[in-house]
């Protein structure tokens, strides 16, 4: 009779062996799948931040190297809101054009009167959608989308064209 319940106890102690290893798997595997969907999460909101933010400061810095004295403006192209800034060199005017199209942000970058249109420009970034606007020496620009940002851009070269 011992023996039987010396068995008996023995295989109690394996099962609960055996049921405590099954938690621990059970809560290891629990932890990796939340995790992995915390990851997840955090690196989708990343790369929306990412490109909002890469967007407007691409633009940024554009509007902020081309800042002369009237050569800045926002025009309205096919119906798309177009950046335009302007370059004038003693033969020629050079225009760089910034807008949104297809899900990019393009740039195209020509002569005044080259003849090439929006379907020209190069992308530079994907970009759900960009609105440019321009009231007096202000220039806001906005990007649409989840992760939509705004930036205020004050104009404020008064020197002569260079």
């Amino acid at each position: 009779m011992k023996k039987f319940s010396a068995r008996k106890g023995q295989a109690v102690n394996v099962l609960f062996t055996m049921i405590l290893f099954l938690v621990f798997v059970l809560c290891a595997l629990f932890t990796v799948l939340i995790g992995g969907k915390v990851y997840e999460n955090i690196n989708r909101r990343t790369e929306e931040n990412f490109s909002g933010c890469t967007a407007l400061h691409y633009v940024a810095n554009k509007v902020r190297q081309g800042d002369r004295m009237g050569l800045i403006d926002v025009t309205e192209v096919d119906g798309t809101p177009v950046l335009e800034i302007r370059q004038e060199t003693e033969d020629e005017t050079y225009i760089t054009w910034i807008y949104s199209q297809d899900g990019w942000i393009r740039e195209l970058f020509t002569f005044e009167d080259s003849g090439l249109g929006l379907s020209d420009g190069l992308p530079i970034t994907e970009c759900s959608g960009l609105d440019v606007e321009k009231d007096g020496s202000l220039v806001t620009i906005t990007t649409e989308g989840e992760a939509g940002s705004r930036i205020m851009l004050s104009v404020r070269s008064g020197g002569d064209r260079q």
